[in-house]
């Protein structure tokens, strides 16, 4: 069984995520953590149309473990997260996924199961421990947890930036649930707040759940022709952010990390400061975080609270913790949150301006792709690339502990690795000359493939 991707479990709920399967993801989560001596679980979902009917199973599956089930409704995974503090939390999403799809992801104590966590449950689900004796069966209650989360990231956001009451900022909420909380949140800090897609529809009517610079176009067009200094726009359940300026472009998500790390590192006292990303993260944002006086540690796309862990183990002190689009404020929680990185975005701009902020970020041109590779033949096309990409750039440095890294001698960078929800295999770039070196690389990809596929 192969159960959890890089974010949770996420699928069709034709054939993948069914009914059937919440059910038995509820058992085995609910006994799972009954051996850890917890109980209590919070529930809650984004706004899809198989929301209700997924989180009823899940529910029913807890319930029969002996778990007690607050639910909170419908709520941004950030929110749930929040609510899961000193307890564990199952929220049904598909983030960014198209509506025919929806997902399940775990917490414990405001943060994601690890990789060991979810392995011990997706072995439960295989084995289906079944259900407690009728006397032992757990209670539902309902909570609310959206006031005191949005009070919670009010409060946090005043730490940084500016008072934004001469900012207007336009929010795409793309018919999710980023709509009960980011609008409300930046108003509360004293913004001017215009919002688009702003009603909460699982068909996502107004635009695609993901928020690329595509599907953005009517907010990138509102904010072009208006009085707005700032866009905001969100995927189906507010963990992602993107930024777009007053000219309507999207700012590369890369900048959006540079200047939200160096602000946080800024901000703390940390003897070490460290910011952790991923391997496909640009370099500006090292720039920016050694300009600050920390340093940055990298983990596995997915990875990121793995790589929390390991970098506090190792004693140093975690001012942020990001992937692209995808933000982890660890002075607030250890929870990705794109409602806290919008509000602190906000206040940073109504301090310095967006033209102000990005100025010191060194853009260098960056580029990804994405090559078509059948998810059972990801592993066996990368052990080919491990050979295939440094023969085919023989002037650079290669590190292979998560894809394919090869660093060129004037410090730009090729990153090659597997998709972990789609079937692609990704290549990403950072340098100067980065069409070619994008072009090179997709035919090493496409031919590896290829030999791989027969």
């Amino acid at each position: 069984m192969d159960l959890f991707g890089t974010a949770g479990i996420r699928g069709d709920v034709r054939d993948r995520v069914t009914t059937d399967l919440a059910l038995r993801v509820g058992r085995a989560v609910g006994a799972h953590a009954h051996e850890a001596g917890d109980r209590e679980f919070v529930v809650g979902r984004d706004g899809r149309t198989t929301g209700p009917g997924l989180a009823a199973a899940v529910e029913s599956g807890l319930l029969a473990t002996g778990a007690d089930v607050r639910r909170v409704g419908r709520v941004p995974t950030p929110a749930l997260a929040y609510a899961s503090r000193g307890r564990r939390g199952v929220m049904l999403t598909a983030s960014h996924n198209p509506p025919t799809d929806n997902g399940i992801k775990l917490f414990v104590d405001g943060q994601e199961y690890g990789e060991t966590a979810e392995t011990a449950v997706e072995s439960r689900v295989a084995d289906d421990p079944g259900h407690a004796d009728w006397t032992a069966w757990g209670q539902r209650t309902e909570t609310e947890p959206l006031a005191a989360y949005r009070e919670a990231i009010r409060s946090y956001a005043e730490r940084f930036g500016a008072d934004p009451s001469e900012t207007t900022v336009a929010v795409d909420c793309g018919n999710g649930v980023a709509a009960r909380a980011t609008p409300q949140v930046l108003r509360a800090l004293g913004a001017n707040v215009v919002t688009l897609n702003a009603n909460v529809d699982g068909h996502f009517p107004g635009r695609e759940s993901k928020p690329t610079p595509e599907t953005l176009r009517d907010l990138r067009a509102f904010v072009a022709d208006g009085d707005a200094q700032l866009g905001i726009g969100h995927d189906g359940d507010a963990d992602r952010i993107v930024i777009v300026d007053g000219d309507g472009e999207v700012v590369h998500e890369d900048t959006v990390l540079a200047i939200l790390a160096e602000a946080y590192v800024r901000a703390q006292e940390f003897a070490d400061p460290v910011v952790v990303t991923t391997p496909n993260a640009s370099g500006r944002i090292d720039e920016r975080v050694a300009a600050a006086g920390g340093r940055v540690e990298r983990v596995a796309l997915g990875y990121l609270h793995d790589g929390i862990t390991a970098a506090r183990e190792a004693g140093g002190d975690v001012a942020f913790a990001a992937e692209p689009w995808k933000h982890v404020h660890t002075a607030l929680g250890d929870w990705i949150d794109g409602v806290a990185s919008a509000a602190v975005f906000t206040r940073l701009v109504a301090e310095t301006g967006l033209d102000g902020l990005r100025e010191p970020v060194t853009e260098r041109p960056y580029r990804k792709e994405s090559v078509d590779c059948p998810d059972d033949a990801k592993r066996a096309a990368m052990e080919r690339l491990e050979t295939a990409l440094p023969a085919a750039f023989p002037e650079t440095d290669a590190e292979t502990e998560y894809g394919v890294r090869l660093t060129f001698p004037d410090e730009s960078w090729l990153l090659v690795r597997p998709s972990g929800t789609e079937p692609y295999v990704r290549v990403y770039a950072e340098s100067d000359e980065v069409d070619r070196v994008v072009a090179e690389a997709v035919e090493t990809v496409r031919e590896t493939v290829e030999t791989t596929t027969g």
